[in-house]
């Protein structure tokens, strides 16, 4: 698949880079993708939610009311869940939501997620560029440029860039990473991914084994 290098100022360089049809052109496997997400899902959330149940409640341990004769439901603690102030019956407990993923389902995932993209065509190549100092407003003009100001975009590296990086922190709807950070998750949460010329052999690298 040959797509045009853009420079940053939106315009055609006059070259063209080959995307494998390898990574860029499988059929998607909707499941390994939606695995994939779901791990990285998970893997955000902290587990640390936590309710307080009846052993842990502060209360006296006197039984309430006699046992029978009061036309009402036995009771033997105030500290029980169905009464006001009581613990909390099968309420969260701190857990771990990762779970672990076969590498090469990932690696299926991610390559069916840039297929994905490259058959909606909504992925640039653009020539590699840095910036003397790190300056939001440079890396706006690369956004207006591409017209992706108003979408969200993921540009992938091939190596750090802190400059670049840096320039984009600021805004919410652009993310700037490197091959190795790359996934299945954010790719598909990108409305435009921007790969730049240095990175197409480090992402056909690491999905082509």
């Amino acid at each position: 698949m040959k797509v045009a290098v853009l420079d940053i100022n939106g315009k055609e360089t006059g070259r063209k880079a080959d995307l494998s049809d390898g990574v860029f052109g499988i059929e998607p496997n909707n499941h390994a993708v939606y695995l994939d997400v779901k791990q990285y899902l998970a893997n955000q959330r902290q587990g640390t939610h936590k309710s307080k149940e009846r052993s842990e409640i502060a209360g006296s341990t006197r039984k309430i009311k006699k046992q029978k004769g009061t036309g009402t439901a036995r009771a033997g603690s105030i500290k029980s869940g169905v009464f006001k102030g009581g613990g909390r019956m099968f309420g969260p407990r701190p857990r771990n939501y990762s779970f672990k993923l076969n590498k090469n389902l990932k690696r299926l995932a991610r390559k069916s997620a840039l297929s994905i993209k490259a058959n909606e065509k909504s992925i640039i190549v653009l020539e590699d560029f840095n910036f003397e100092t790190p300056k939001t407003k440079n890396f706006t003009a690369v956004l207006n440029a591409l017209d992706l100001q108003n979408k969200k975009s993921l540009f992938v590296l091939g190596t750090s860039n802190n400059n670049v990086y840096l320039s984009s922190r600021n805004l919410k709807g652009s993310e700037v990473v490197t091959t190795s950070e790359l996934n299945t998750y954010k790719i598909l949460n990108a409305n435009q991914v921007v790969l730049l010329e240095g990175s197409l052999e480090g992402i056909e690298s690491n999905l082509s084994k």
